[in-house]
């Protein structure tokens, strides 16, 4: 067994019994796709040649077997439907039960945690209303796995109490994705700063910029372009010409998403929509961002994956209903944990970042979407993170500095979780810095899909208590909670 240093030992930790545990039957319906035309035509040519009573028949065993696992079934099964309108005959010719049926052969059930519910980050639920006096509502985002390894972001809520007492509100048996946004809205400037960024800027998009209002749509950006091509090159399309594949890639890589009212927040799950995140949505960092004036905006900072690249991006809520996800931009913007500090310093938006997979980066922008420049900021020096280490979520402000928790991958690949203090007004000096893993896996938390990793993607402060939700070896979550006062002393203030 391990031997604690003496520091370690100055730490209190209390480990509590509450865990959050993949549901392999918390399942999510899906649009099962193809990739060619001929095979949509097939499947439905062959639903089309059924007779009505057999439709019929078939259609009351989809609607007995899945009906009671979804909300809105059979509304999602038309809206399924209506998508592969193109192969369909004239609306009118087809029986209710008929376009119910074809749209069950373009569905699946999908266990979006099936595999593990991991890497939570934690910060105060936006609706704090009708608790108990000294208790706060927490909301969590945790990296769901299913099959074929593809993580979503999923989401839970629950209540600390007075005497920091958690417990986890039940999730809801239901699961659903939200509705893609049709015709976002796009800000001239940041959308062709992003495009010079990408290396496209040339007369060809400056005649489409041209036409577009300050504040443009999707359908209007598509109308422009289609405008310019048959003004430049009559009959070609979008992916034939490199200034309108350009203009109409990072649209489409910049959308929005919605999720109906009233919701369940357990209910709510979101899957990879560009091709970039193909892979995954993984550890997404949140934080609440509060502007010279104190309104919060909440970000989460991800990395998007497609099964070779990997890239940080962001996505911004004001409700975690609606969520605008955008594309980062500049050379800072590389590798993973991206994790931005929740106020401004000095005027400029900061960023922890690891561009090189190994050490930790400081990076300012006067803009959340570009980063250019990032110093360094801190290397492994302690056997536990020789292999690398990183950040484990935005900084914690605290009237002794920046809190900031870190992970170190050392000997076996064993992950454990550390900490580091930055000044409050000057970021780039590290003042704090502890020598031993405040900590690491033990016991079952050992035990997973990937071993020996304990890890997290934020934490928050409160009472004096450090609130910290990890998972386990890529499988369970957990909490644990550690007194601020103990973290703070045992840090070495020499911290080289």
């Amino acid at each position: 067994m391990e031997r604690p240093s003496r520091r370690r030992r100055d730490i209190r930790i209390r480990r509590t019994e509450t865990r959050l545990s993949p549901d392999q039957s918390r399942v999510v319906l899906r649009p099962l796709g193809f990739g060619r035309d001929e095979d949509y035509a097939k499947i439905i040519r062959r639903v089309l040649a059924l007779p009505e009573e057999d439709v019929q028949r078939v259609l009351d065993q989809v609607l007995e077997e899945f009906s009671s696992r979804h909300r809105r079934f059979e509304e999602r099964l038309l809206a399924r439907s209506r998508h592969l309108q193109r192969f369909l005959p004239p609306a009118g010719d087809l029986s209710q039960a008929r376009k119910l049926l074809i749209g069950s052969y373009f569905m699946f059930e999908y266990s979006a945690e099936s595999a593990a519910l991991f890497n939570p980050s934690i910060l105060p639920h936006p609706d704090q209303s009708g608790l108990p006096e000294g208790s706060l509502r927490f909301l969590l985002s945790l990296r769901s796995t299913g099959e074929g390894h593809v993580s979503s972001i999923s989401f839970r809520s629950g209540v600390i109490n007075a005497r920091n007492g958690i417990a986890v509100d039940p999730p809801s048996r239901f699961v659903a994705e939200p509705e893609l946004v049709e015709n976002p809205v796009y800000q001239k400037d940041l959308f062709w700063r992003k495009l010079a960024e990408m290396g496209s800027a040339g007369a060809w998009v400056e005649r489409v910029k041209g036409r577009l209002a300050d504040v443009f749509t999707l359908a209007e950006l598509n109308g422009r372009i289609r405008e310019v091509l048959d003004e430049t090159a009559p009959g070609r399309r979008f992916e034939e010409d490199p200034g309108a594949s350009a203009l109409w890639l990072l649209a489409k890589s910049n959308y929005e998403i919605q999720f109906p009212p009233g919701q369940d927040l357990s209910e709510r799950i979101i899957f990879p929509v560009i091709p970039i995140q193909s892979n995954g949505i993984e550890d997404v960092r949140l934080v609440a961002h509060q502007d010279a004036e104190g309104k919060t905006a909440y970000y989460g900072t991800y990395t998007a994956y497609d099964g070779r690249n990997v890239l940080p991006q962001l996505f911004e809520t004001e409700d975690f209903q609606r969520f605008k996800f955008s594309t980062l931009n500049g050379p800072g913007v590389q590798n993973k944990g991206m994790a931005l500090f929740p106020r401004r310093i000095d005027g400029l938006f900061a960023m922890l970042s690891r561009q090189d997979g190994e050490n930790i980066f400081l990076m300012f922008s006067d803009n959340a979407h570009f980063w250019n420049e990032s110093r360094l900021l801190l290397s492994p020096v302690h056997p536990w993170e020789f292999l690398k280490m990183g950040n484990c979520g935005s900084p914690i402000e605290t009237e002794a500095g920046w809190l900031v928790l870190s992970h170190g991958v050392g000997p076996m690949r064993k992950y454990c979780l550390g900490a580091f203090l930055l000044d409050l007004k000057d970021p780039s000096k590290v003042i704090g810095r502890l020598q031993e893993p405040l900590l690491s896996p033990e016991g079952p938390e050992r035990e997973g899909y990937v071993p020996n990793v304990l890890y997290t993607c934020g934490a928050l402060a409160r009472n004096g208590q450090l609130i910290l939700p990890y998972g386990m070896s890529d499988r369970v979550s957990g909490f644990a909670l550690l007194p601020l006062k103990d973290i703070l002393a045992a840090m070495d203030k020499d911290p080289r």
